[in-house]
């Protein structure tokens, strides 16, 4: 089973300025359609990364296949650190527009006592200044599954306005550090979903445009 303990607090912060809440609209009956324009970083090598759209409208996930960073003899001074930018290409059906609403982030970890990692992600739109991060630590001992649940607020800024075509840019990087565990140990953390069971899970909201 997915463990939904994490070892550290999770942050969650909008650098742009406060505004209101909005309320979501039911999913568009026609099917929105993902293409992903670009996956760049030692997290998705070419090929690694596949996305997919839910039937219902109310999600898309990322499989990754080779998404792991370590720390420990076999490890290579810069596999401590793994990350992945995925710029999509979102077609939203006519009159709607959409944000990401939540995400579920699924891997394995196996750390050493006094070892740490961390999982970080940003969700923006090209061009835009609006950024939302969210970051959360896990502290060895641990060798099990891991599932972190990122949820965005919901206000004016996280939409994407009616009427534009920007790109929706996803930048998660994993980080795993040996710190105060012993010497000659190895410790990673991985997103890797080589068995096709650890996807990443983005839940969209929707809102309809004005006419």
């Amino acid at each position: 089973m997915l463990s939904a303990i994490t070892a550290g607090a999770m942050m969650l912060t909008s650098l742009s300025a406060p505004a209101a809440t909005l309320q979501s609209a039911p999913p568009p009956p026609e099917q929105m359609e993902i293409a992903v324009v670009s996956a760049n970083g030692s997290g998705c090598p070419k090929g690694t990364a596949v996305v997919t759209v839910s039937p219902d409208n109310k999600a898309f996930t990322v499989a990754y296949s080779n998404f792991i960073a370590q720390v420990g003899p076999e490890a290579k001074p810069l596999d401590y650190r793994k990350q992945c930018q995925l710029s999509l290409d979102v077609k939203v059906p006519e009159g709607f527009t959409y944000a990401v609403a939540t995400a579920d982030y699924r891997g394995y970890a196996r750390l050493e006592k006094g070892a740490f990692a961390q999982e970080t992600a940003f969700y923006y739109f090209q061009g835009k200044s609006s950024t939302t991060k969210s970051q959360n630590r896990f502290d060895g001992f641990w060798d099990d599954e891991w599932q972190i649940t990122d949820k965005v607020p919901l206000v004016s800024t996280s939409f994407l306005p009616c009427g534009d075509k920007r790109y929706l840019n996803i930048n998660t990087e994993l980080k795993v550090f040996a710190d105060k565990a012993p010497k000659g140990t190895t410790s990673f953390i991985t997103m890797d979903s080589a068995d096709g069971n650890l996807e990443t899970i983005y839940r969209v909201s929707w809102q309809k445009c004005p006419v």
